[in-house]
């Protein structure tokens, strides 16, 4: 599975990868299939706003919370991201998610 180098990082909570059709591909972890819904959701709003802005596409996005730090890339039609526990550094995260998106240009692609 694409995800599984991401369990090996500290502070991993969940981590989701989505495809093209908004379904989750692979999620791992308490709450990863709700992270890869939201991912889906979060995805087709930024994809709405960065459109009306002519901004061209979202390829990174990243949020906190009380309680987690979440990081998420985009690359091929898909997205994946994990969840850390909040205050825990995301820097290995984002290094590993960006070899990992490198992987995604091999998957399926959506047609447009």
């Amino acid at each position: 599975m694409i995800i599984d180098a991401l369990q090996g990082l500290p502070g991993v909570v969940a981590a989701a990868l989505v495809g093209p059709d908004g379904l989750p591909t692979e999620s791992q972890g308490e709450g990863g299939d709700a992270l890869a819904a939201e991912l889906a959701s979060l995805r087709a709003t930024f994809d709405r706003v960065t459109r009306r802005l002519g901004a061209g596409d979202v390829t990174r996005l990243a949020f906190t919370s009380e309680r987690v730090e979440v990081v998420a890339v985009s690359s091929a039609n898909h997205v994946i991201g994990v969840a850390l526990t909040r205050g825990q550094d995301t820097r290995s995260a984002q290094q590993a998610l960006a070899r990992l998106a490198l992987e995604l240009t091999a998957l399926p692609r959506a047609d447009t």
